[in-house]
C-alpha cells in the first residue's frame, strides 16, 4: 500500500468518526441503520436529554438536608453557575430567572462533550449544526429578550452608544447590528472547532498505530494524555458558552450597565 492511499485510508478513518451519519456503528456489531428522520448526532442529542432528565427527576433528591452523592455534584455545579455566570452577567433578579436557560446549556453542551469521549458514541457538538442552533438560542434571548424588558425602541437604544456624532452613528448603528450575528457565529465556531480539533487529533494518533503498526505505540500515550485533556475541555467549553452567553443577552438587556 503506497503512502497517498494510507493517508486517505487514515482520512476516512477519521471522517468516519466525526462526520454525521444515519448508522451508528458499534465496536464488533453491525452498523446499526436509522431511521430516516433521525441522524447519528441526532440521536447523541436525544440520549443526552434523556440522561439529564434520569439525572434530575430521578436520582437528583432535593429532599434531603445534606446532599450526598450525585445530588451533591450537581447542586454544587448549579451554584458554580448562579454565582459566577447568572448572577455577575444580569444581576441576581435577571439573573435567576435566566437560570433555567443558562443550567440548560451547561448540562447540555457538557453531556454531549463528555458522551462523544465514550467511543460507542459521537460528539454532536463536533457538529456545526449543533452549536448553530444553541448559538441562534442566545441570539434569540438576545434579540427578544431586550425588546422584552426595554421595548423596541430601548432594543435600538442599546445598539447607539451614547456621545456619538450623529454622521458617525450612520456607520456604528449598522455595525453594531452586525455585531449581533457576529457573537452568535463566535459562539458556534469556537464550541465546534474545539470539539472536533480534539477529536481529530485523538484519531489521528490511534489510526498511526493501524498504519505503521507497533512502532507508532507511544502515540497511544499520547492520545491518553490528550483524552485526559480533552475532559478538561469538555467543561471548559460548555462554562465557555454559558458565560458569553449570559454576557451578550445582559449586554441588551442592560445597556445602562
Amino acid at each position: 500500500m503506497t503512502g497517498p492511499e494510507k493517508a486517505f485510508d487514515l482520512q476516512e478513518y477519521i471522517m468516519h468518526h466525526v462526520a454525521n451519519s444515519d448508522k451508528w456503528s458499534l465496536p464488533f456489531l453491525s452498523p446499526i441503520s436509522l431511521p430516516e428522520w433521525l441522524t447519528l448526532h441526532g440521536l447523541m442529542m436525544l440520549l443526552c436529554g434523556g440522561l439529564l432528565i434520569v439525572l434530575f427527576c430521578f436520582v437528583y433528591r432535593k429532599d434531603r438536608m445534606v446532599p450526598t452523592g450525585m445530588t451533591n455534584v450537581l447542586e454544587a455545579l448549579i451554584i458554580f453557575i448562579r454565582e459566577n455566570i447568572a448572577d455577575s452577567c444580569l444581576g441576581k433578579e435577571e439573573g435567576r430567572k435566566m437560570m433555567p436557560l443558562l443550567c440548560t446549556f451547561f448540562f447540555f453542551i457538557l453531556g454531549m462533550n463528555l458522551m462523544g469521549l465514550i467511543p460507542i458514541f459521537a460528539s454532536a457538538t463536533a457538529n456545526v449544526n449543533v452549536t448553530g442552533a444553541l448559538a441562534f438560542i442566545t441570539l434569540s434571548f438576545m434579540i427578544g429578550g431586550s425588546i422584552y424588558k426595554n421595548g423596541i425602541k430601548g432594543f435600538f437604544s442599546a445598539l447607539i452608544p451614547s456621545g456619538i456624532p450623529l454622521p458617525i452613528l450612520f456607520m456604528i448603528v449598522p455595525l453594531e447590528i452586525i455585531g449581533l450575528f457576529v457573537k452568535a457565529f463566535a459562539l458556534t465556531l469556537r464550541l465546534f472547532a474545539n470539539m472536533l480539533a480534539g477529536h481529530i487529533v485523538i484519531l489521528t494518533l490511534v489510526g498511526l498505530v493501524v498504519l505503521i503498526g507497533y512502532v507508532a505505540l507511544p502515540s497511544i500515550i499520547l492520545a491518553v494524555m490528550i483524552m485526559l485533556l480533552e475532559i478538561l475541555v469538555a467543561f471548559l467549553q460548555a462554562f465557555i458558552f454559558t458565560l458569553l452567553s449570559a454576557l451578550f443577552i445582559g449586554h441588551l438587556a442592560n445597556p445602562e450597565h
